[in-house]
């Protein structure tokens, strides 16, 4: 199915090269370049867009139901002329929530973070029956009105996050990766797939038991630990000192090849970001995968060849996922986080086929 509205699309970086493909195989027509990593297409395959192997390749979408090309640093009264605009447009489809976000969040000019800011405060109170206020709060299954603001002008639009692909208008949730105590910058990389993670189901509880394969060190096991996570973390290599007695923490000082857990232990969770051949990596999880409970999770790092095309790294994936269904592990989802490279990051949950 083809609509007859454009799309915003946002392509990381990463893919650049391999981007004009990317819109082949989506049966985008027309593409202009907004922000840093947005593409205005005058029209996508919808289908192909949120069900198909290319949709991996992008980490957010939104259909252009309202689309204002104008200089809003320059324009006088941009915000309300904007707000009485979105709530006659949108208003009746009565969206969940209203969330507002810059075209270009990493720009050290803050203007139009500012600005966006300043227009979901307007709007809101034109929308009185909003059901959430917060990001956190959405349904991922209902629609709500993204907008995104910048010096190309405003674009607008309802989804619901699960096909956006994000909670947040553009889809990132941004953390600083550098903060003064964080281990590595691994830890915002799970940070982040935890968040992504809630599109599909809830959180796990406070006191979940985890084991990492590969842990060293330990800048993801340090985010687990600050959720109240216990984790089993498994490497050659020796943990951060800062870890050394951290509540929650059994560090296993061992080869994942040759790590074995002791009778009747069970995980609620598994974290892989091995480095190595993928069908490497993925037979470690498939064995300790038996010792996962029923539904228990699995956050994999699926490392790619240097993407030079589509086809090579879907080939890949495709393995990985058919191998891990032999483990009875199922695919939830899949995406590329903000903190990956040539990478992708898959969810899976445990269950009997």
């Amino acid at each position: 199915m083809t609509n007859n509205f454009p799309w915003l699309l946002r392509v990381p970086t990463i893919f650049e090269p391999v981007r004009k493909n990317l819109f082949r195989k989506l049966e985008a027509v027309g593409e202009t370049r907004l922000g840093q990593d947005y593409y205005l297409v005058r029209s996508v395959s919808e289908d192909t867009l949120h069900d198909s192997d290319w949709s991996k390749f992008l980490s957010w979408n939104l259909p252009m139901e309202h689309t204002w090309p104008c200089n809003a640093r320059k324009m006088e009264g941009f915000i309300e002329k904007a707000a009485q605009t979105l709530k006659k447009k949108f208003a009746h489809r009565k969206p969940q929530g209203v969330f507002a976000g810059p075209l270009n969040p990493g720009s050290p000019d803050k203007y139009y973070k500012g600005l966006a800011s300043n227009l979901r405060g307007r709007v809101q109170p034109l929308f009185p029956d909003l059901a959430v206020s917060s990001v956190e709060e959405q349904d991922p299954e209902k629609e709500t009105l993204f907008c995104l603001v910048g010096k190309e002008g405003l674009f607008c639009g309802m989804q619901s996050s699960q096909q956006c692909q994000g909670f947040y208008p553009g889809g990132s949730l941004y953390i600083d990766r550098d903060a003064p105590d964080s281990i590595s910058r691994a830890g915002a990389k799970i940070a982040e797939a935890l968040h992504y993670l809630k599109l599909y189901r809830p959180p796990l509880a406070e006191g979940s038991h985890w084991i990492e394969l590969g842990a060293s060190p330990g800048g993801m096991t340090l985010e687990l630990l600050n959720r109240k996570q216990q984790v089993t973390a498994i490497d050659r290599a020796p943990m951060d000192k800062r870890l050394k007695g951290a509540p929650g923490l059994h560090a296993v000082l061992a080869d994942v090849a040759a790590y074995q857990p002791k009778e009747n232990t069970s995980y609620d969770a598994m974290l892989s970001d091995l480095n190595g051949p993928p069908t490497e990596s993925i037979g470690h999880v498939n064995r300790l995968a038996a010792f996962l409970k029923p539904h228990g999770l699995v956050i994999f790092t699926l490392k790619v060849p240097r993407v030079e095309n589509l086809e090579a790294p879907c080939a890949v994936f495709d393995e990985i996922v058919h191998s891990a269904r032999g483990a009875q592990l199922q695919l939830l989802a899949e995406t590329h986080l903000t903190g990956n490279r040539h990478e992708f990051t898959l969810f899976f949950e445990k269950r009997r086929f």
